[in-house]
């Protein structure tokens, strides 16, 4: 007794002709059916290359498109042609043209030889199936599907919709629970005799014709009437991705697919020379007689699938761009944003520069310029500091420059004259440290020698635009670290919570500085604030800040240095 290798081809004829050729020399039949899409011309002489093989053998051709009736028509009439020209088959293996062994054939014979009774064939109802990708599970059994879903995908889904809203189901014969699993299977004469002989067997091929995807349901639902023992799972390394698509192996997967234990491997790519000599035509192929487990490698799929749909921190991928909320995180590293601070000191970006040993840049996205450190016009990973580059796509642009950076803390200024848009990305990246001083941005304002009337214009627009960037911080769904003080608050303690952001960057050990950031002078500040108010203007983002302020130090601390602590 042996095994009959039912084989469906549709390209790569000459792959298919060189796995047909190892499985007859094994002392395996083999019966090969040729998608009716391949040409006449290429066909035959496909057919005429292996006349020399009396024991492969060729069936009635059908027309295979995925996911329809051609393809269990196709399986239906080669192995019927299998079990009636050789008796001594036990056991019919169905096999793609793409698939390969990848153990000795002898291993594969006696493993079913010990195994009489035992049909390996995936078969599990729709409520226990987690792998269907497309939205339909039981009502694949249920609706009519005459459209293609590949060729006419419009009318496909629009078939479906008035279906479901007519209320329309199909009747699902009496005695069967349908059933799905892999196309791959491993049946006995006996099973599979039965399933091809039934007396029930018309009105069955009658209603799986129009159940979407029917080579995985129509032998995984029958077998369970006939079968004495089921293993479900298949013979076949068949592995998918995310979106139901195969994996394909090529020539840097021969130790991934070696560790498998598996009897067969699909989808191998044609090109795979390496492979197919490995497996096909190495002396030394055998591997560890053990029991079939494609598990062993299902955490290298795994994190494959994690890497092609998270991918890396920071970096955007074809596969997961533009989709809202896939990435894995919106930058590559975290980062500082300050709101008010450079407005509010003197020298403040060079002042936290020394303070932190951090990379700090002013303005990146001022109006004019993306305002990087020292000044330069380019910065790592090419990125220009013109602005219309910039805003074209700015976080992009934010997550390239974090990208192209990481390892160095990255530090720049922000403010309502700044690009809006990208307050709100910044808003839910976990690696944002956000600080603000809201209203500060009137300082500049408030020493400018301008007309009153603009600066009253001016000023009005600034706090618009600043109370709805606030509003975005503090929505629930900000996942950045952040941190919002008027001016006048801040102004009243400024040490403590500049100790705090400071520590939080964590760039350098402790050290002591020279001196604190410097105030800039607000004397008559208050006054600007009330004309404002005076003129019709209200500005209440700077907080309580006192018309006539007393005299005071417009240091924000003591003259003598202090400790940054760590």
């Amino acid at each position: 007794m042996t095994v009959g290798i039912v084989m469906l081809v549709h390209t790569a004829l000459g792959r298919a002709e060189q796995v047909a050729r190892h499985w007859a020399r094994g002392g395996c039949p083999v019966v090969i059916h040729v998608d009716r899409n391949v040409s006449r011309k290429t066909y035959d002489a496909f057919v005429a290359r292996l006349q020399d093989e009396p024991s492969v053998l060729f069936s009635k051709r059908h027309r295979c498109e995925w996911g329809s009736w051609g393809l269990v028509a196709a399986s239906q009439d080669a192995s019927e042609l299998m079990l009636e020209r050789f008796e001594e088959v036990r056991h019919v293996y169905l096999a793609s043209g793409s698939c390969l062994p990848l153990r000795p054939v002898e291993e594969l014979v006696e493993y079913l030889a010990h195994r009489p009774r035992t049909d390996f064939i995936e078969s599990a109802t729709t409520a226990d199936v987690p792998w269907t990708v497309g939205g339909l599970d039981h009502e694949r059994f249920t609706l009519h599907f005459p459209f293609s879903w590949r060729q006419n995908r419009y009318l496909f889904d629009k078939f479906v919709e008035l279906q479901r809203l007519v209320g329309y189901k199909r009747r699902i014969p009496g005695g069967i629970v349908p059933h799905m699993g892999s196309q791959w299977w491993c049946l006995t004469r006996q099973t599979l005799s039965a399933i091809l002989q039934d007396p029930e067997r018309p009105s069955f091929d009658a209603y799986f014709r129009r159940v979407w995807i029917p080579d995985e349901s129509y032998f995984q639902t029958l077998a369970r009437l006939y079968s004495t023992k089921i293993e479900s799972r298949s013979l076949t390394l068949s592995k998918f991705d995310f979106q139901g698509k195969p994996h394909i192996f090529y020539d840097d997967h021969l130790q991934l697919l070696r560790r498998s234990d598996c009897f067969v491997a699909r989808k191998i790519w044609p090109h795979a020379d390496r492979l197919y000599e490995s497996f096909l035509t190495d002396p030394n192929r055998a591997m560890s007689r053990q029991e079939p487990n494609p598990g062993k490698i299902d955490r290298i799929f795994a994190k494959a699938v994690d890497r092609r749909t998270r991918g890396r921190p920071g970096l955007f991928m074809q596969s997961r761009y533009p989709n809202y909320g896939w990435e894995n995180g919106l930058t590559a590293g975290k980062y500082s944003v300050f709101q008010g601070f450079s407005e509010l000191f003197e020298e403040f970006e060079g002042w936290l520069g020394r303070a932190t040993g951090a990379q700090v840049h002013g303005h990146l996205f001022a109006p004019e310029r993306a305002e990087f450190a020292g000044g330069q016009t380019v910065l790592n990973g090419a990125l220009s500091d013109n602005a219309l580059l910039r805003d074209a796509n700015p976080l992009a642009f934010l997550t390239n420059l974090l990208w192209n950076t990481r390892g160095e803390r990255q530090c720049f200024q922000y403010g309502p004259r700044d690009n809006p848009k990208i307050n709100w990305h910044m808003s839910r990246d976990p690696n944002a440290q956000i600080s603000v001083i809201s209203g500060a941005w009137a300082v500049p304002l408030f020493k400018s020698n301008a007309n009153f009337a603009d600066l009253r214009a001016t000023a009005a627009k600034l706090q618009k635009i600043e109370s709805r960037m606030l509003d975005e911080l503090r929505s629930p769904d900000v996942k950045a670290r952040v941190r919002i003080w008027t001016m006048a608050e801040f102004i009243e303690s400024p040490m403590e919570p500049l100790q705090v952001i400071i520590d939080e960057i964590g760039q350098k050990s402790l050290r002591r500085l020279a001196e604190a950031p410097r105030l800039e002078n607000l004397n008559g500040f208050g006054q600007f604030l009330q004309n404002l108010k005076n003129q019709g203007m209200h500005p209440y983002l700077m907080g309580d800040f006192p018309v006539d302020p007393a005299p005071r130090n417009t240091r924000s601390g003591p003259r003598k240095p202090y400790l940054i602590k760590k």
